[in-house]
């Protein structure tokens, strides 16, 4: 750290980790009493989370409840003002892009998720950076068969592509480091309801059933609860309800969440460059883990 660099006050006294019983891994990803803002203002606060192998975790809520904060926390990009993010069990809070990616955490953000100017095939191999040309050419054979779909696509250049499509390629391209953990922030923004639908089955659930520990930020509240197998709704920077998809799905409450209530009015702050929660222009480039 340089003498420039400034000395971020230290976060609460945590109590000692729960001991899990013998045999229980700890989770791929978590949080635990996760606070974290911009400057002084904190946004989210207290959130614990946990993402195991082969698991898919919905994280929803209404607009401004700081469910984009929450993920920028977690990749080391928003200031973390007390708590812990954790990858097997390790602390890994505010550690940088490349360090998540090197642990095998993947990332597919809203926008800029892959090269419009390049082939598929181009932002596979992109997306395989860090590895030889024969690993990359096998791990490419392996998120094909993932995504078959895109096998005959590979020639073709993505900005030619469907929203769809280019999803499809933004997930594949997260996949070419092998990660175990994957976060993906809304990527059904801007879709209509049946590529939406394919996207979460066809997609994002498919990646979940093939081992991976999935955590997924959806505005498509509905969509996302019936293919997830945990979620926790955020309202106002908490956690209001931590449960089965299928049982904040099926809760009156949440149902108020979404329909109006008060938590709809959720004022989630916007720090200089940053888009709010109707997505206005402005937005300054992200940086994924998968680029060089």
């Amino acid at each position: 750290m340089s003498s420039a660099d400034p000395v971020l006050p230290a976060g609460p006294v945590l109590p000692a980790s729960p001991v899990l019983p013998a045999g229980t891994a700890p989770p791929a990803l978590a949080t635990r009493q996760l606070v974290a803002g911009y400057g002084d203002v904190p946004v989210v606060r207290g959130v614990d989370l946990a993402v195991r192998a082969g698991e898919l975790v919905a994280v929803v809520g209404p607009n401004g409840a700081g469910k984009s904060t929450l993920l920028k926390a977690i990749l080391g990009l928003a200031r973390v003002m007390g708590g812990q993010v954790l990858a097997d069990g390790e602390d890994i809070t505010g550690r940088s892009l490349d360090h998540l990616v090197r642990r095998g955490i993947g990332y597919v953000p809203q926008v800029d998720d892959v090269f419009d100017p390049l082939k598929v095939s181009e932002n596979l191999d992109m997306g395989g950076y860090l590895l030889g040309k024969a690993e990359r050419a096998a791990r490419m054979d392996e998120v094909l068969a993932i995504f078959p779909a895109l096998r005959s696509r590979l020639g073709r250049y993505v900005g030619t592509m469907s929203g769809g499509e280019r999803k499809m390629t933004a997930i594949a391209r997260a996949l070419m480091l092998s990660p175990r953990v994957l976060i993906l922030d809304e990527p059904t923004a801007g879709l209509s309801a049946a590529l939406t639908e394919a996207v979460l089955t066809e997609q994002v659930r498919a990646l979940a059933d093939h081992g991976h520990a999935v955590l997924l930020v959806e505005q498509k509240a509905q969509a996302a609860l019936k293919l997830a197998d945990t979620a926790s709704v955020l309202v106002q920077g908490q956690v209001a309800m931590s449960a089965p998809a299928a049982q904040v799905l099926a809760s009156p409450e949440m149902a108020e969440v979404f329909l109006g209530g008060q938590a709809a009015q959720a004022n989630e702050p916007v720090p200089a460059g940053e888009p709010g929660p109707a997505g206005e222009a402005g937005q300054v480039p992200r940086t994924e883990v998968a680029e060089p």
